[in-house]
């Protein structure tokens, strides 16, 4: 009898089957004597579309909303079906006794694999392999501990409402405002009081009137000490400023105290994914989302660092017997800093990062045993990989130690105040690469009492400044402060503002857009709300630990539900496309919008029911028109390529399996001419057969 391994990746799975000898492959699956590994493509299944329950629901309308099932529905994804069927003929073989989810481990993961067995209707044992690396040893270590798959049905519950939580809000929130308003328009209870950060500082900005001050500066020899009051610094009468400058000019400074104080600082414990995305975003302008993207590589392809996709910064306490391997495994790229390490005997990190209680599903980013060769990583897993290694290694630093001397003075009974910092041991700063200079010390002559005849004093104005927009550092530390989405969520809800026009992302800053604005005045106020999304994350955690109640949980949801649709219909706001111009659609006479997109510009017809659209500036075919001879315009709309010449008004339709066939891609007509289309009523091997023969001719 054999266990069936469910990856989620091809690539994943390659590597397990590698480690368990499964070294027959097939189209599907690899095959071992004791395992058939056999893998996802993501998701496989996914929650049924309105459309599914009721054909009705194809045509958007807002009469129809709220749409709440009854019961949830799965269904099998059309796009990766093959794969599918292919894990469900495998499940069905009868030399299979139980199953092993080797999915990602985390929420997510569960998910994909569970509903991927709710499918196929499983019936037989269930294991779970629950590992933080992609070593081989990580492998084989997990599979000699699997756990029972009934340990994680509380994890795989919070997965469901979540998802259910999504579909039943942001689905038909975004219905209802984008049939109300006729603009595509979306919401959700993640990126909509994300947006409302994003807009609210705007305002700020926009509303901030300067306000002059003055600042106050007194040069004593070489020391420079400034002008406080009460603790502050600034003056914002410029009268009172000119009158102090006058009073005290020619007054000495005499030494009222000298203080030095000792400053120890620890190492910063390891990266979890949100610090990761803010600290390279400061340090080299990755976005949230390209982060992830190259921390997956490092972790799939190279096994080079743990689990991405955490939330904690401490390590469990069995890890610290491996902290000399990990170190071993790095030597070849940080041999300056390792060596000295080793050759102290075994190397200890900080007590304070190993931590059992404050470990959750994963523990924090750190470098796993697989031997690092820098040369097989591009510039930019480098860059990561330097950042994850640094932070790693300084746990094994002592901390930074500095003295701060604080002289203050008296000038004419007004108080001046100087500091200066001394290094005394850099300790782990040394190696994060944060080396401060060792200025030459100015105080340090210094004696209460004292007196110092030369001052010379200077008055400067500034003008206080406005908050700066969110960069995307900034983004994600507000995320997470109020538990705006998880680790795993918040690069692909970002990117979502940008993909839907609401914010602009300029030179790292976040701008939101004249659509975004509208946006959040159509919006319900407790869905711009950080706090309501904050409750749910926190209900969802519960119901993940075993602690909240899953079936409650989504009975306040549908309840919200209702209440966000009624709310929306019952709305007296006014939304105009900031888009939209004055052309009109040659198919369906609506005013045409114009939007970016990867191609370039294109106008869109603003009739949600018709397909129209054209690139702003449309691509010139080689097909000349009948009566002027010019070359004609290439367009698609709703009833295929067409080809047009305006000054003429003169439109072509194309013959689309000579235009195909012509480029000799058989691929793209076959994706063309799927059964899914049948807007030309040829049946698919007709319209090939034709190609085929075109072609050669």
């Amino acid at each position: 009898m054999k266990s069936l391994v469910l990856a989620e990746k091809p690539s994943v799975a390659r590597d397990i089957a590698r480690v368990l000898g499964c070294k027959q492959a097939h189209k599907h699956y690899f095959e071992g004597k004791q395992h058939i590994v056999t893998w996802a493509l993501g998701h496989l299944v996914e929650l049924k579309m309105p459309e599914d329950y009721d054909r009705k629901y194809e045509t958007w309308r807002l009469e129809d909303l709220p749409i709440i099932p009854k019961k949830m529905g799965l269904k099998v994804i059309r796009q990766t079906s093959h794969q599918f069927r292919a894990i469900e003929r495998l499940a069905k073989r009868p030399d299979v006794k139980d199953v092993i989810i080797a999915t990602d481990a985390g929420r997510e993961g569960e998910l994909v694999a569970r509903w991927i067995l709710e499918m196929i209707g499983w019936t037989k044992p269930i294991w779970r392999l629950w590992i933080s690396s992609q070593t081989d040893r990580a492998i084989r270590d997990g599979f000699r501990q699997l756990k029972p798959g009934a340990q994680f049905d509380r994890l795989y519950q919070s997965a469901v409402c979540r998802a259910e939580a999504d579909w039943l809000i942001g689905l038909n929130v975004s219905r209802a405002l984008t049939t109300k308003y006729n603009d595509p328009l979306s919401a959700g209870r993640v990126q909509t009081p994300t947006l409302a950060m994003i807009i609210e500082r705007e305002r700020e900005i926009q509303s901030f009137v300067p306000v002059p001050y003055w600042t106050i500066r007194a040069k004593i020899g070489s020391i420079t000490a400034v002008w406080k009051r009460h603790g502050g610094h600034r003056l914002f009468d410029q009268d009172e400023a000119k009158q102090l400058l006058a009073r005290l000019d020619g007054q000495p400074a005499r030494v009222v105290s000298v203080k030095r104080k000792r400053k120890s600082e620890p190492a910063p414990l390891p990266y979890d994914l949100t610090e990761l995305q803010r600290d390279a975003n400061k340090r080299f302008g990755f976005s949230a989302k390209k982060t992830l993207s190259v921390l997956q590589r490092l972790y799939e392809q190279h096994k080079l660092v743990t689990y991405p996709r955490t939330d904690s910064r401490y390590l469990p306490s069995d890890m610290e017997a491996t902290m000399t391997e990990r170190l071993l495994a790095m030597k070849s790229g940080y041999e300056d800093v390792i060596a000295p390490l080793l050759a102290k005997g075994k190397a200890k990190a900080a007590k304070r990062v190993f931590n059992d209680d404050k470990v959750t599903d994963h523990h924090a980013i750190v470098p796993t045993d697989e031997r690092l060769n820098l040369s097989r990583l591009s510039t930019d897993e480098r860059k990561l990989y330097d950042l994850i290694a640094r932070r790693f290694l300084a746990l094994f630093f002592p901390p930074y130690e500095s003295e701060t001397t604080t002289a203050v003075f008296d000038i004419g009974g007004e108080m001046f105040v100087a500091k200066e910092t001394a290094v005394v041991n850099f300790g782990f700063k040394a190696v994060l690469g944060k080396e401060e200079t060792d200025a030459k010390p100015t105080l340090s002559h210094l004696a209460e009492g004292q007196t110092l005849p030369s001052v010379q004093l200077e008055r400067e104005q500034s003008f206080t400044e406005p908050p700066a927009r969110y960069s995307e550092a900034d983004l994600l530390a507000q995320m997470e402060k109020y538990g705006l989405g998880t680790p795993a969520t918040r690069a692909d809800i970002i990117e979502r503002l940008v993909e839907t026009e609401v914010v602009e992302r300029k030179d790292g800053r976040f701008y939101p857009t004249k659509k975004g604005k509208q946006l959040i005045e159509l919006v319900n106020k407790e869905l711009k709300s950080p706090e309501l999304t904050a409750r749910w994350e926190r209900e969802l955690e519960a119901i993940a630990r075993g602690k909240g109640n899953p079936q409650q949980f989504l009975a306040n949801i549908r309840r919200q539900t209702q209440q966000l649709v009624a709310e929306i219909k019952q709305s007296e706001q006014v939304y105009k496309a900031p888009n939209l111009t004055n052309l009109t659609c040659p198919e369906c006479g609506a005013l045409l919008k114009e939007r970016k997109t990867k191609d370039g510009r294109m106008l869109v017809c603003s009739n949600l029911a018709c397909r129209y659209r054209r690139r702003r500036d449309p691509k010139l075919s080689n097909r000349r028109c009948p009566q002027c001879h010019r070359r004609m315009e290439m367009h698609e709309g709703k009833a295929g390529l067409y080809f047009q010449c305006r000054p003429c008004n003169i439109v072509e339709k194309a013959d689309e399996t000579k235009r195909i066939a012509a480029k000799g891609s058989e691929r793209a007509l076959l994706k063309k001419y799927s059964p899914a289309n049948e807007s030309f009523g040829t049946s698919l091997g007709e319209l090939f057969k034709q190609a085929l023969n075109e072609k050669k001719e």
